[in-house]
């Protein structure tokens, strides 16, 4: 079974997020902000796409990521509170309002229901 992590920052579940650096592409930030909020090694498999956060109005790109080694935890206790493991029929329950239809289409075809 395929499985998605997901963090909760902010009273709010999302994934794995962080600023881009300066000289880092968005898939090289997706793995390096991965790692340091949640001690995963991942690689990027595929961009996603981006788009303007409708609530934030920040500029958003999203990475599928696979993990490479290690096990999750909250590595970054300034940034979140805790991490779930969820299966596809369990995304709804965290992230009620949606998610960005790139993000669920990819979702939807990598995590069989």
């Amino acid at each position: 079974m395929a499985w998605v992590l997901l963090c909760r920052r902010f009273q709010r579940w999302q994934f794995p997020a962080g600023e881009v650096e300066p000289g880092e592409s968005e898939d090289q930030a997706a793995v390096r902000e991965t790692g340091e909020e949640t001690g995963l090694d991942v690689k990027a498999v595929r961009s996603l796409g981006e788009r303007v956060h409708p609530k934030s109005g920040r500029l958003m790109s999203y990475t599928a990521c696979e993990v490479v080694s290690g096990t999750a935890h909250v590595a970054d206790t300034e940034e979140l509170a805790e991490l779930a493991w969820c299966a596809h029929s369990e995304i709804p329950g965290y992230v009620p309002y949606g998610l960005f239809e790139p993000v669920q289409e990819y979702l939807d075809e990598a995590m069989p229901q």
